[in-house]
């Protein structure tokens, strides 16, 4: 396989209650919790989608990304094979948290379905798959931190392999209202080729 090389499209960056799109912020709030700026966000982006309330924190936060990076590139006319691959260090342990409290009272026991259906980190993926029909491979991984090298390794893989068009990439952790979603769409084409190294360093930026 020849060397790592693709071109980064575009990329997202959400955290602080500000959105960053290709460097430039398009979007900050006053918000004191990440469901009010959540809210925010979505309101002045028009999305319309109902069912983005009904989601977990964490895929509210990678579904703003993967909106804000995917509303140009998705063609209703044909399939779009963009592959979903996504990592994060907390997994679904903010939801699983929430979980775990709802049947931890013998007393006031109360199991909620609505909550445990996101007790997994990939469903994010779900739904932003959901989201713009796509059909596609997704993969989520947890690692310690934000790993650069094998994300990039990764979607290499698939563009070069011919199993996608184009890779949603990127890191996307939420625990107890901290957060930071760094997502990018990369792909072959394009006038300038980005080596691996350059996605740490949009990271870190």
């Amino acid at each position: 396989m020849s060397e790592n090389k693709f071109c980064i499209k575009s990329f997202c960056n959400i955290r602080e209650n500000e959105i960053f799109l290709d460097g430039k912020s398009v979007f900050q709030s006053e918000a004191e919790s990440f469901s009010d700026f959540s809210k925010k966000a979505y309101q002045h982006f028009e999305i319309g989608y109902p069912k983005f309330f009904k989601m977990d924190n964490l895929s509210k936060l990678a579904f703003l990304a993967a909106e804000l990076l995917l509303k140009n590139e998705i063609d209703a006319e044909k399939e779009n094979n963009i592959a979903l691959v996504l990592a994060n260090k907390s997994s679904s342990l903010d939801t699983d948290v929430k979980y775990q409290n709802s049947i931890a009272d013998k007393e006031n026991y109360f199991p909620s379905p609505a909550v445990f259906v996101y007790t997994l980190p990939n469903i994010c993926l779900g739904e932003i798959s959901i989201r713009h029909q796509l059909k596609s491979e997704n993969s989520f991984f947890i690692f310690e931190a934000f790993n650069g090298d094998f994300l990039a390794n990764y979607a290499n893989v698939l563009l070069q392999t011919k199993k996608a068009d184009k890779v949603l990439c990127g890191w996307v952790e939420y625990f107890e209202e901290t957060y930071n979603a760094f997502l990018y769409l990369v792909g072959n084409e394009g006038d300038s080729e980005h080596k691996k190294e350059i996605i740490t360093k949009l990271y870190n930026s």
